[in-house]
């Protein structure tokens, strides 16, 4: 690891948060003799938790808003992912980091990053799972909700670490020289966070690239053989190439080591003229985007260098990531599903099609985040029926709705009244599925609050 002497800097975190990210920052600079000072709009109150676990260490907070000493007289402002660098008072900072540039700073070892508008904390927690066994040492961390800065100290240059990035916390690193992943991964794009990307795609996806911009020759890349932008990433990955799909892809590109597809409910890998089984199907975890985001684990485990047995034995153990289609309940025989993390319609479209026809209450809606609903008709469609949440987004998919003559109560601005309205729906054998499609603001602190609120509802119905 690189030596960075932090002692007696003057360091700002903009954004304690409650999710771990600002916490951590403020933890390692703390703990490395930094003067830290911590900075948010949030109440004490709303912080309280976050507040409470760092006690131990001697630290300023300025609560409530933002004083630009704070950013002007600081060696370094860390940020929080979900402030934008053209905010007016980073202008103002000298330097400015974030956890993933800070925990990229010092560790130069064997790394495995994923970016993708959905599917990552799925691949990345079917990576570790089987990693982690293998290696105990490895390490996962990142959009997932654990800042990598809380396990830098135990870590040295040999132990296997796995990211998920969001756009966001790769926009932060760019032209920056820091991520340099043995293996990277796409696992797909849709329209997502536009309302953050002045409605522009090609910005979106402009700051997903960044995962292997800067990757050595040597290195690997990972995408699906067929997306709407993966001729282009194939195009411009500087190393070699895994393809993944649903058909075995077929192409003569001259850096592609490996292709994987699914072949007779198996998840098959050609690399190195070698055709081997890397994923018995079907798994435990429900649908044809989840098998998906299984081989892209496999694929990207067999590149980093595992032995297929080894993967397909372990892997077959993976029971899915809360909030990603998990199973919470099953109240009188109704499965109830909790898809919370499926905050654009495209991925709650993905859900409901995971189950048979009208075999399906639908729980969906929410916050808007600029996003076209169109593309969900075709798993409502596969619905019995179709609760709502209030939202803005709801608002814009109510008309589609009706333009479809697709039935549906609500909007209801209670979660539990949703929940006992879908029981009322329910028989024995159905499903109830809450994948909103949308942001969770609105009626929510975010939507892990939503997914652990469904779950305990759910756990409670009889």
């Amino acid at each position: 690891m690189k030596d960075w002497n932090l002692q007696n800097k003057r360091v700002t975190i903009m954004g304690l948060g409650l999710h771990g990210g600002g916490l951590a920052s403020a933890r390692f600079f703390a703990e490395q003799g930094a003067f830290v000072t911590v900075t948010d709009f949030k109440s004490p109150a709303e912080l309280e938790p976050s507040i409470n676990k760092l006690s131990d260490l001697s630290i300023k907070y300025e609560l409530g808003g933002h004083k630009e000493s704070d950013f002007t007289e600081a060696d370094i402002v860390v940020k929080n992912p979900a402030v934008r660098m053209n905010n007016p008072y980073l202008a103002m900072a000298k330097r400015v980091e974030t956890d993933i540039s800070t925990f990229l700073t010092f560790y130069q070892g064997p790394l495995i990053a994923v970016t993708g508008s959905k599917g990552k904390s799925t691949t990345v927690s079917a990576i570790y799972h089987v990693l982690k066994q293998i290696d105990p040492r490895t390490q996962l961390g990142g959009n997932i909700t654990v800042s990598p800065l809380t396990f830098l100290n135990s870590i040295d240059d040999t132990t296997p670490v796995i990211l998920e990035l969001s756009s966001w916390q790769l926009g932060d690193l760019k032209s920056r020289g820091l991520l340099h992943p043995k293996v990277s991964v796409i696992t797909n794009i849709y329209p997502d966070h536009l309302n953050t990307y002045n409605g522009s795609m090609d910005l979106y996806v402009e700051d997903k690239k960044l995962i292997y911009k800067e990757q050595n020759p040597e290195s690997f890349s990972v995408f699906q053989s067929k997306g709407e932008y993966s001729d282009q990433f194939i195009r411009e990955s500087p190393c070699h190439l895994g393809l993944y799909g649903e058909k075995r892809p077929q192409s003569e590109l001259e850096h592609l080591k490996a292709v994987a597809w699914i072949e007779k409910e198996q998840g098959r890998c050609l690399i190195e003229e070698k055709d081997e089984i890397l994923l018995d199907l079907p798994h435990q975890l429900p649908g044809n985007h989840m098998r998906l985001n299984l081989l892209c684990a496999a694929l990207c485990l067999r590149l980093f260098g595992i032995e297929a047995e080894a993967i397909r034995k372990r892997i077959a153990g993976f029971d899915g990531v809360p909030h990603r289609l998990e199973l919470v309940a099953q109240p009188e025989g109704i499965k109830c599903y909790n898809d919370s993390a499926a905050t654009i319609p495209e991925a709650a479209n993905a859900a409901f099609l995971s189950f048979p026809h009208k075999k399906v209450i639908a729980i969906t809606g929410g916050t808007d985040k600029d996003l076209d609903f169109s593309v969900i008709q075709e798993g409502l469609e596969n619905c019995k029926a179709i609760i709502l949440l209030k939202g803005s987004g709801t608002n814009k998919l109510i008309p589609l709705l009706n333009n479809w003559e697709l039935p549906y109560e609500g909007p209801f601005d209670d979660l539990e009244k949703a929940i006992h309205k879908a029981w009322e729906r329910a028989e024995t054998s159905d499903i109830l599925v809450l994948s909103p499609g949308c942001a969770s603001f609105e009626m929510f602190k975010n939507e892990f609050h939503r997914g652990d609120l469904f779950r305990e509802l759910c756990q409670n119905l009889s």
